[in-house]
């Protein structure tokens, strides 16, 4: 990830806390304030919603070809999904550069591999 993006996630995070009621955000004229103050089941719902959009627009590529309004539309699917994720990491006392350490702890090991250690791990977790 470049420093940029970086940059633009940590930026809008901190937008995003902003509009945390307990640092004035107003329900009434804030979206994002509004959601944070109903909860985990309304941003909840909008990340189910938005990774369904973002699936439905790639379908939309795979039978229409990669034209620039499908792919224009992905991106901006991809974006809302990551809106709302930063909206949950927001609420849940987190930040976009946990999600970017997390990506870069796993840089270099397969996927496989990942998910093999995640299982084993949450295997003895149960196990305690």
């Amino acid at each position: 990830m470049t420093t940029t993006s970086n940059d633009s996630l940590a930026r809008l995070a901190l937008v995003i806390e902003s509009r945390k009621v307990a640092h004035g955000g107003d329900p009434g004229k804030s979206y994002v304030a509004r959601l944070l103050d109903q909860g985990p089941d309304a941003f909840l719902k909008k990340i189910g919603e938005e990774a369904t959009e973002t699936v439905m627009a790639a379908k939309d590529i795979d039978r229409g070809g990669a034209t620039p309004e499908l792919k224009s539309k992905l991106v901006g699917e991809v974006a809302d999904l990551w809106f709302h994720s930063l909206i949950a990491l927001a609420y849940y006392g987190l930040q976009p550069a946990d999600v970017i350490a997390e990506l870069e702890r796993r840089e270099g090991t397969s996927g496989m591999e990942e998910k093999a250690l995640r299982k084993a791990q949450q295997r003895a977790a149960a196990e305690k």
